[in-house]
């Protein structure tokens, strides 16, 4: 059992309608609902401007699927089988990119761990409330499978010289880029990295379609660009924060947020993808050092500064936070966020100073701890 982030309906809701409401198309990819809104312009260029993005939000999903045929499981495949392998410099850079983020976060996020991931059944759209062979978990945490392993390099990879002519093949076939593991239990799934990726790819689209307002919506990781009613210094997009227990609250959101030009948010929660289970419930964040669905957090909601790559940091770096469970305030300071909300286990709410000025809390009888 498991529910679609909600964000992206009320980012709808509270962007306005009538005459001037923005251009409004939505899809599926990346397994979550994506919504893109697209204001000041003529429906004609807005829709072209949108065609754009959503083909290249396809092309992301299919060429970097984990366990479909793709690019990636191919990679996966060789690394299996301890043999390097070609790559693009696109998947190269993803890897090394990958990693950066993985290290600055003591890899509690670490999308070398994909073997883990389907032992818990959270590589399927088709979640079952199993739990995985506990055995099956032991062996493969004691190969400590990590994207650190991935070795990068650029050039076609060199075989040893061997006595069997080498069938022709081109250099886009060869790959452009070599990588090899050192763990063969290493499966890269890029999951939890490259929806922010895919912000960051719309909103470059979308500038170079001269769309200079809009807001880009991938399961709750959000992007804004300029103002909603398409006006130089205009209404901000207002966003709404999901409470990850709505049936508790009637439904309204935590919170709502209004996002300047450029900026972003990530939200990881454990009522995204997940089963229950003897009245427990497992979510798809999982604990890298324990090898199981992390506990202590509800969800996790950052705000990050604009910038080139701010919505692969709102992507990726909301996962270490979250899984930091009692530690994550010290855990998003080590990664420069310091626009924080926290739905801990019992449903405590803490937001950190940056955040508490941002917020407009919609929930009347809330708590809020504030933690500096």
């Amino acid at each position: 059992m498991f529910r679609l982030l909600t964000l992206l309906a009320w980012a709808w809701l509270l962007a306005g309608c009538g005459p001037s409401a923005p251009w409004r198309q939505e899809s599926y990819v990346f397994g979550t609902r994506v919504e893109l809104l697209i204001a000041g312009l003529p429906e004609s260029r807005a829709r072209a401007a949108g065609a754009r993005v959503l083909r290249e939000f396809d092309r992301l999903h299919r060429t970097y699927h984990a366990w479909q045929p793709s690019e990636l499981s191919a990679l996966n495949d060789a690394i299996a089988s301890g043999r390097a392998h070609g790559v693009s410099a696109e998947l190269a850079g993803f890897i090394l990119e990958a990693q950066a983020i993985a290290a600055a976060g003591d890899h509690l996020f670490d999308p070398g761990i994909g073997r883990l991931i389907a032992l818990w059944g959270f590589h399927t759209d088709d979640i079952q409330a199993r739990l995985p062979d506990a055995d099956a978990i032991k062996v493969l945490l004691a190969q400590r499978p990590t994207i650190a392993d991935v070795l990068v390099s650029e050039g076609p990879c060199i075989e040893p010289r061997s006595s069997k002519p080498k069938p022709p093949s081109s250099a886009r076939e060869e790959g452009e880029w070599c990588v090899r593991s050192r763990n063969k239990s290493v499966a890269i799934d890029f999951g939890g990295y490259l929806k922010g990726v895919a912000l960051d790819r719309a909103a470059a689209s979308l500038k170079k379609d001269s769309v200079a307002n809009a807001l880009i919506n991938i399961g709750g990781n959000v992007l804004a660009l300029g103002s909603r009613n398409g006006e130089d210094g205009g209404a901000a997009w207002r966003v709404g924060i999901q409470h990850p227990r709505p049936q508790s609250v009637g439904g309204a959101p935590l919170a709502t947020l209004e996002l300047r030009d450029g900026e972003a948010i990530g939200t990881s929660g454990d009522y995204h993808r997940y089963f229950e289970l003897n009245g427990r419930r497992y979510s798809h964040l999982l604990d890298p050092r324990a090898g199981e669905p992390a506990q202590g957090t509800q969800a996790i909601t950052i705000l990050i500064a604009p910038g080139p790559f701010a919505g692969m940091r709102s992507d990726g770096l909301s996962k270490p936070v979250f899984i930091a469970a009692g530690h994550w305030r010290e855990m998003a300071r080590k990664l420069g966020v310091e626009a924080v909300l926290k739905v801990g286990a019992g449903g405590t709410v803490s937001v950190t100073p940056s955040m508490q000025k941002r917020l407009k809390i919609e929930i009347s009888d809330l708590t809020l701890e504030v933690t500096p």
